[in-house]
C-alpha cells in the first residue's frame, strides 16, 4: 500500500468555520499558473505587486475528499482546533495580474489542479515513496 507520498496524516485546523462544511476555504493555485505568471510580471515595464489566484476558493473537506476521489485512497485527517486568527475565507482577486499581465489561470478547477499532482507524485523515482 502507497501511503500519502507528501504529508502523513495532514492536519484540518478548525472545523467549526462559518461556511458550508465548517472548514476554511482557501484559493488554490496550479504551479502551471504560477510560473508563467511570474515571468510575466518580470517582463521589461512590469512593476508592483500582483496577487495570483482563482478568484474562488475550495473547502479544507473539498480538497481532502477531492484528494481521495483522485487517488481512490482514503486520507487520514488529523483533527486540529482552529487556528487563533485564521480566517473563514481567504481568496486572491486577480484582476491586476489579469488586467495588467494578461495573465488567466489555464487550471482553476480542483479536480485538475488534484489530478496533475497525483499524476506527478505517482511518477516520482518509487526509492522516494513511502512503501507499507
Amino acid at each position: 500500500m502507497v501511503k500519502h507520498p507528501v504529508v502523513a496524516n495532514p492536519k484540518r485546523c478548525g472545523t467549526d468555520y462559518p461556511t458550508p462544511d465548517s472548514t476554511c476555504i482557501r484559493d488554490y493555485i496550479h504551479i502551471i499558473d504560477l510560473a508563467p505568471a511570474h515571468i510575466l510580471g518580470l517582463q521589461p515595464g512590469k512593476t508592483g505587486f500582483y496577487k495570483l489566484g482563482n478568484g474562488d476558493g475550495y473547502s479544507v473537506k473539498q480538497v481532502i475528499q477531492m484528494c481521495e476521489k483522485v487517488t481512490g485512497k482514503k486520507t487520514p485527517t488529523v483533527e486540529k482546533p482552529r487556528r487563533p486568527g485564521d480566517p473563514p475565507k481567504l481568496v486572491a482577486s486577480a484582476e491586476k495580474a489579469i488586467r495588467e499581465l494578461g495573465w488567466k489561470p489555464k487550471f482553476p478547477k480542483l479536480e485538475n489542479i488534484v489530478s496533475t499532482a497525483w499524476a506527478w507524485h505517482k511518477n516520482i523515482r518509487p526509492a522516494t515513496r513511502t512503501e507499507q
